[in-house]
């Protein structure tokens, strides 16, 4: 809960009492790699604090799996629209490692934006950061070349090529594996 705290401190300053109320509306959960935080087809009713490991976001069409995303520590993770709006998730979320997160239900998350304003600010940067990202996926996906994205990629998070099996990485920049290996073979 320590990193979770600290994380948040980086953004804006909290009272005493939001960061004893935030303390007591987390819950750890420990998971297992290939464990499932959500299915498609499912509502998604938790925001979660990614302490330690890896995940992925994915859809599926046509029995073949496309990420979208990737989260590590220090990140929010949640299927946001489903968490936003109630409606039943498009996406599933898959651990890659094992992970420790810290898991508060969108109810409590609500109340808790009632009393504390602090609070409030730092879901709206969370909000900030999630849409900075979807929208430089959309940028690169449009105007980007396959290379350019794998070099964008190596240069801002080298971490994935460690740490997710290459066909989800080929899968995340749009492109086919071999396609992949291609373009690894030139840099």
């Amino acid at each position: 809960m320590e990193s979770l705290i600290n994380h948040l401190r980086q953004y804006s300053r909290l009272s005493s009492e939001a960061e004893a109320a935030l303390t007591d509306s987390f819950n750890q959960l420990t998971l297992s790699r290939n464990e499932y935080l959500l299915t498609e087809g499912r509502i998604c009713r938790h925001l979660y604090f990614l302490e330690t490991g890896a995940l992925r976001g994915y859809y599926t069409l046509e029995d073949k799996e496309i990420t979208h995303w990737f989260g590590f520590e220090n990140d929010f993770v949640t299927s946001f629209h489903s968490f936003i709006t109630g409606e039943p998730s498009v996406e599933n979320l898959q651990l890659l490692e094992g992970s420790v997160l810290w898991s508060i239900s969108k109810d409590t998350l609500t109340t808790l934006l009632g009393r504390f304003h602090e609070i409030e600010r730092l879901l709206r940067i969370a909000y900030e950061k999630y849409y900075i990202r979807l929208e430089e996926r959309f940028v690169n996906a449009q105007f980007k070349t396959a290379a350019e994205r794998y070099d964008q990629l190596l240069s801002q998070t080298p971490h994935i090529l460690e740490r997710v099996p290459l066909g989800q990485v080929a899968s995340y920049l749009g492109i086919s594996q071999e396609t992949l290996s291609r373009i690894r073979s030139r840099f």
